[in-house]
């Protein structure tokens, strides 16, 4: 088996089993290491994935990350998971798969899924969570399922609720995607605003100004929807949705760079 061949954990049991693919890059036992989050149909192997692998290895950083079900390399459809499941997966693969202090690094739907998960291991792990030192969060798409509900057209809304599924158009997928009401209703399961969440470490967050899927008040708003004053914004003007360019890949090394040897915000 190649470096680059996916490895697989099963997670789930029953008919809900499913294999879940994931790269790891080799750990230093010195040094954190960092959980990558993908975003919204995106896999394990995008371009920001990719440069990060590479990144993370010239400095001695461990690197994991794998595609959530219905995504990239990993079983299931797409239209049939649902955010819980993702962030079982989630819970699996930091559990299992990575040893020793942790940096979370999650873009748009993973920014959201990396807080869901420090959150769960909090309540239900603490032993775990505190191996978490920080976050570094790329156009946070926090709240995922309402902030997606707040952009639909009121046509869209319509079909989800009466026929249960709409396809919604895509810049990145010319077939588009399917959105489903059971996504929706079990997203508002996991929501972050009006709970006062305190995640306890830095959380930072890199958002373009010209985003028009995750809009740069959106991102704005997570400072004061988490408690605890942890939150710090770094805006890019002519920055993105994707936040890839080598210009904002420097300004994203410089915000894990910030976490490998500090706790404190």
């Amino acid at each position: 088996m190649g470096e680059r061949d996916p490895q697989f954990i099963t997670v789930g049991s029953g008919s809900s089993a499913r294999k879940i693919a994931y790269l790891a890059q080799p750990f230093n036992a010195g040094k954190p290491g960092i959980l990558w989050l993908i975003g919204l149909k995106s896999d394990m192997v995008s371009t920001k994935a990719e440069a990060l692998a590479a990144w993370t290895a010239e400095h001695g950083l461990g690197l994991t990350r794998f595609d959530y079900s219905g995504h990239g390399r990993s079983e299931g459809r797409f239209e049939d998971a649902i955010l819980s499941d993702w962030l079982d997966e989630s819970v699996a693969v930091f559990e299992r798969l990575t040893q020793g202090p942790q940096i979370l690094v999650g873009s748009s739907t993973g920014a959201h899924l990396a807080l869901l998960l420090l959150r769960r291991l909090m309540q239900d792990a603490p032993e775990q969570a505190e191996r978490i030192r920080g976050l570094v969060l790329i156009a946070p798409a926090w709240d995922l399922t309402e902030l997606m509900w707040s952009q639909f057209p009121e046509s869209a809304r319509r079909d989800i609720v009466e026929a249960g599924r709409w396809v919604r158009p895509s810049d990145y997928d010319p077939n588009g995607y399917v959105i489903t009401r059971r996504f929706i209703e079990d997203g508002r399961n996991h929501l972050f605003k009006g709970t006062a969440f305190n995640p306890g470490r830095p959380v930072l967050v890199l958002q373009g100004a010209q985003d028009r899927d995750v809009p740069i008040a959106h991102a704005r708003d997570l400072k004061s929807v988490l408690a605890g004053d942890w939150v710090r914004i770094t805006e890019v003007p002519d920055g993105e949705h994707r936040m890839s360019r080598p210009q904002d890949l420097k300004l994203l090394y410089g915000l894990i760079d910030q976490l490998v040897g500090t706790r404190s915000a």
